[in-house]
């Protein structure tokens, strides 16, 4: 007859042969003595017992012998079951040639026909246990690169974003550490530039190239300015549900910074054979103007003399006296830049700086009015007594000048004006309100503008250089810049006898 009116099609010996197929070990424990009643093939073959060796076993037969699976506790567990209906437990068995077996074990209370039961289910889970040990180990490595280690790598999808990184990638790129999560990040680009060759590329162009690897570099500028130089390698990793890539990357930034300061030093050993090639022109040039000049100088003065004699004389003698002195002029200049490129010596001339940026007065304003640039003169009230090369210290006077002229007549600004300025340390300074200084025009050999020698201001480097003293140029606060010199002073000479 049927057992189950649900189930009409199956009968009593359709249940026990479905038991005695099923590969979850099953064991019937009298709920009153706790007796082993039955157990079906699969527990026999993982206990190692036949039915008939298994039946009269007790639980310190067939299980671990540690404290935890003591028959006591066993006991407690299979009544707990009988109390409730239902307990489970992580139970060690032991089988018969004495290997502990790790189980999940579930025991439930069965009405039989001769009484109530605890049936067992169980199975082995040394497996499941291993695995989920390895799992905990990879998870710690895992954690270990993360935090730990010093190589910077990051993992990436397809579309550039950054799904792992460890801790040194992240602050090397200047990203939040504590912002990784399940869940992406930003992309990559949004804290470096990729390079390719040296050449700026964008995400796609990178992809694109890792087939499956390629090399990349990638260009950091930190929120202060710094720049850090990163360079590696971007492989591609085939999955079958993702297309994720590794990045591997080093710190470059020492080997990129070394690379930069060869190149300038190198610009900078030109610049210099540039100016000494110079130093023997001027050398050169100097003694063959030298000559022409004064015979120049001559024939000028034999026609002041004669044009005396002839009407609108006073006309023709200022024309002449401004020749002239504009010859003495050259030939001043001519002078000490034969002096200049030929010693080292310690200058010993003593000049009035005042008296020297009057002089330089005129030739500014010269320059400045056709370009409607008004040039202020605020000169110290003192004297101030320095010790330079005249003639050349008034040539960088004209010439940080003139560049402030020209940077005024470029500017939009309506008001056009330069301030020159002198104080009683010995500093000589031009203020320009144009569009300030993009960097330390000091620390290049050439100049930018697209006219001229290319060597004003390193050449007047050179000359307040070596007549120890400073030359430097900065921003304004109100806006523009500032150049300056600063020269020695002079030691005022003592009265004899002090």
């Amino acid at each position: 007859m049927p057992v189950d009116p649900r189930a009409p099609e199956l009968v009593t010996d359709d249940f026990v042969a479905m038991m005695n197929a099923s590969r979850m070990c099953v064991l019937v424990h009298d709920a009153a003595t706790k007796n082993i009643l039955w157990a079906n093939p699969a527990a026999c073959e993982l206990l190692e017992f036949t039915l008939n060796e298994i039946r009269p076993l007790k639980a310190n037969h067939m299980s671990s012998s540690a404290q935890q699976y003591d028959r006591i506790i066993g006991r407690d567990w299979l009544q707990d079951a009988v109390d409730k209906g239902a307990s489970r437990i992580e139970w060690h068995y032991r089988s018969k040639s004495g290997r502990v077996i790790p189980t999940d074990a579930l025991a439930v209370r069965v009405e039989l026909a001769q009484g109530p039961a605890v049936m067992v289910q169980f199975r082995d889970i040394e497996r499941e246990q291993r695995v989920e040990r390895e799992l905990r180990l990879t998870t710690s490595y895992v954690d270990a690169l993360a935090h730990y280690t010093s190589t910077l790598a990051l993992m990436l999808d397809a579309t550039g974003m950054i799904r792992f990184a460890t801790d040194t990638a992240l602050s090397a790129i200047g990203a939040p550490v504590n912002e990784q999560a399940d869940e992406p990040m930003r992309p990559l680009t949004a804290f470096a530039r990729l390079r390719l060759d040296g050449r700026e590329a964008s995400w796609q162009d990178v992809l694109t190239r890792a087939t499956p690897v390629t090399s990349v570099q990638l260009e950091v500028c930190h929120p202060h300015g710094e720049r850090v130089w990163l360079e590696g390698s971007l492989e591609r990793l085939r999955e079958e549900d993702s297309d994720a890539l590794l990045m591997i990357l080093h710190d470059v930034s020492d080997r990129v910074q070394d690379h930069v300061r060869r190149t300038r030093e190198l610009h900078r050993e030109n610049h210099l054979a540039r100016y000494n090639a110079m130093g023997d022109m001027a050398m050169a040039i100097a003694h063959e103007l030298g000559q022409p000049l004064a015979a120049a100088a001559n024939f000028l003065a034999g026609v002041r003399h004669r044009a005396d004699r002839l009407e609108q004389r006073e006309w023709l003698t200022h024309g002449i006296t401004g020749a002239v002195d504009q010859i003495d002029r050259a030939s001043a200049i001519v002078s000490s830049v034969r002096a200049f490129v030929g010693h080292l010596e310690q200058v010993e001339q003593v000049a009035d700086l005042n008296d020297i940026v009057e002089e330089c007065r005129y030739f500014v304003r010269l320059r400045a009015a056709p370009l409607g640039v008004e040039v202020q003169v605020r000169l110290c009230p003192e004297p101030v007594l320095v010790r330079c090369e005249r003639v050349l210290t008034g040539q960088v006077v004209l010439n940080l000048a003139f560049n402030a002229v020209d940077e005024m007549a470029q500017s939009p600004s309506a008001a056009k004006s330069i301030v020159i300025a002198t104080s009683a340390d010995g500093t000589f300074t031009v203020d320009d309100r144009g569009r300030g200084l993009p960097r330390d025009p000091f620390a290049e050999s050439f100049t930018s503008k697209e006219h001229g020698s290319g060597i004003g201001l390193a050449l007047s480097y050179r000359i307040i250089t070596r007549q120890h003293g400073t030359i430097w140029a900065a921003k304004r606060d109100g806006g523009g810049s500032r150049f300056g010199f600063t020269l020695p002073l002079a030691q005022p000479e003592r009265p004899i006898g002090e």
